[in-house]
């Protein structure tokens, strides 16, 4: 039964990729693996090419250098519609919802760079055209551009087999690019924030990767943006509606299986009892579209597969979404515009009434859920220690708890708005790259609000990203306070609201104290020996 199983599957990918002889492609749009019968992936120079030749051989591909890496290789951004579309305002006039895709944000985890080319591929040249009938799509099939082209065996251990060469992790400056999302020191982040998120708005953002998890029963796992501090409707909607409607295709038209991204520890014993997602933390870039009032979705391809199928498994995934959005995208707009009215609304209805949490724990979902995993087997190994054998055969497991929600452990007042000194320049500053409007006062104003006493101040003594990440904790109290010409104030009654929120509330998981900000201002203040104001003023009313 299994050798049948293994059979159709590779009939249904021969089936998938003899598009190649169809569709008589020409060279430079057939990708590496196909090429090499899926013993290696694609250097930055090979997707260049198949980038300059759906430039030059379609009419409906537009080009963009979104970022130029530490080592001079340029990200590309290829949008695809019809007709063609070269700028924000046309797309903007089409009236039509921009898409974005994006692969290989670590640079080892190659399956979705080659799957996004091949699915342009089909959609320029092939049977798929129709998928731009509804919709705009930005791709960048190679994100971290340098991580992708430092191959060596053994950067990828975790994954069954080819391509023995894969790329590094970071980026060229030594950075996770998915945890870069708060602080934006990466050059590719900046370029994303900059020339994609800010000036094409895209109502979804995908991010492929490939897992280094549990050996899980699913070709592929997924998870929405994390919205924790965000309004809920857009990450809800993506949830419930999106994702469940996007798995149902893809088993009907691949029968292939999907769930939640998560994982279990078989250290903890067999069968599972609990399966964990990741952490809501917006420095994921997924999860900072949850604050943004827009859609976002993960894609984590099971690294245990062969190569030939992981490729299959995230192009059926990308594909699903695409015929999704093609479908649903102006559904889609009206919910993310809603949450955006929403966002504004609270801020002016409820400053000063309500609380949001600043941080997070990860709880179980309500309802359990049936696992499917690899079968694994107890045995006693010669110290009379319980160690588990895996085997071949994938298994239901019923009754798993699944922690894939987050609630609220510490919350903080919803202001109006923040003030702070003209002195705190680079606060403003990556405010702005974040795409928040920061004014400066014409006049002086006196303002009530909440003034933040830091009370104990810690530092991680490792280094995470380049940081001793810092934590405060202390107590807020009734305050009005004058502040002069030319200080900084952020009125929060903007569509950034719940971003601007995370990223300027002192005890924030994953703010700007986290990402040591405000480090030299409070231990020039000696905050290790005493209580010191943050700098952050808290407001609810100003009186001009």
């Amino acid at each position: 039964m299994r050798v049948m199983k293994n059979f159709i599957l590779m009939l249904t990918i021969s089936n998938l990729f003899s598009n190649v002889y169809a569709f008589q492609w020409s060279e430079e749009f057939i990708t590496i693996p196909e090429k090499t019968n899926y013993t290696q992936t694609s250097t930055h120079k090979d997707v260049m090419k198949f980038v300059n030749a759906a430039k030059t051989k379609s009419p409906l591909v537009h080009v963009e250098t979104i970022a130029t890496s530490l080592e001079g290789r340029a990200v590309p951004m290829l949008v695809l519609a019809n007709p063609k579309i070269t700028s924000p305002a046309e797309a903007d006039a089409s009236g039509k919802p921009v898409i974005y895709l994006q692969g290989n944000i670590h640079g080892g985890e190659v399956e979705g760079k080659e799957a996004l080319m091949i699915l342009m591929r089909e959609i320029l040249f092939g049977d798929k055209k129709d998928l731009l009938s509804n919709q705009i799509l930005l791709i960048t099939p190679i994100y971290n551009s340098d991580g992708n082209d430092k191959m060596a065996e053994g950067n990828r251990r975790s994954q069954a087999g080819s391509p023995k060469l894969a790329g590094s992790r970071a980026n060229g400056q030594g950075f996770d690019l998915n945890r870069d999302g708060m602080k934006l020191e990466a050059l590719e982040t900046q370029g994303l924030m900059k020339n994609v998120i800010l000036k094409w708005d895209p109502e979804l953002f995908v991010d492929l990767h490939t897992t280094n998890g549990s050996w899980h029963g699913y070709s592929l796992t997924y998870a929405p943006s994390y919205h924790s501090a965000g309004f809920p409707s857009t990450s809800d909607y993506t949830m419930n509606t999106m994702l469940p409607e996007i798995t149902k295709q893809i088993k009907n038209k691949f029968n292939l299986d999907m769930y939640l991204y998560g994982g279990f520890r078989i250290r903890q014993g067999w069968p599972p009892k609990t399966w964990r997602t990741y952490n809501h933390h917006p420095r994921y870039l997924v999860n900072q579209f949850g604050l943004r009032n827009k859609m976002a979705i993960l894609s984590e391809t099971f690294a245990h597969d062969p190569f030939y199928k992981r490729i299959h498994s995230v192009y059926a995934f990308a594909l699903g979404i695409i015929e999704y959005t093609n479908e649903y995208g102006h559904d889609m707009m009206k919910i993310n515009k809603e949450a955006e009215k929403a966002t504004i609304q609270a801020v002016l209805n409820d400053a000063g009434k309500t609380r949001k949490g600043v941080r997070f724990k990860m709880v179980a979902m309500d309802q359990t859920f049936t696992l499917r995993a690899y079968k694994y087997e107890p045995f006693t190994n010669s110290n009379g220690e319980i160690n588990y054998l895996r085997k071949g055969e994938i298994v239901d497991v019923p009754g798993v708890q699944n922690f894939s929600k987050f609630e609220a452990e510490k919350e903080s007042t919803l202001p109006r708005g923040y003030l702070f000194s003209s002195s705190n320049e680079p606060i403003a500053e990556i405010l702005r790259r974040h795409g928040v409007k920061v004014e400066r006062l014409q006049k002086a104003v006196r303002a009530v609000g909440e003034e933040f006493t830091v009370e104990q101040f810690d530092q991680n003594s490792r280094k995470f990203e380049g940081h001793n990440m810092a934590t405060i904790s202390g107590t807020y109290s009734d305050k009005t306070r004058e502040f002069p010409p030319g200080s900084y104030k952020v009125d929060l009654a903007q569509p950034l609201a719940n971003l601007i929120f995370y990223l300027l509330e002192p005890e924030s998981d994953d703010g700007l104290v986290a990402w040591n900000y405000f480090d030299e201002y409070l231990l020039s203040k000696n905050v290790k020996t005493a209580k010191v104001v943050y700098p952050v003023f808290k407001y609810f009313e100003i009186e001009e």
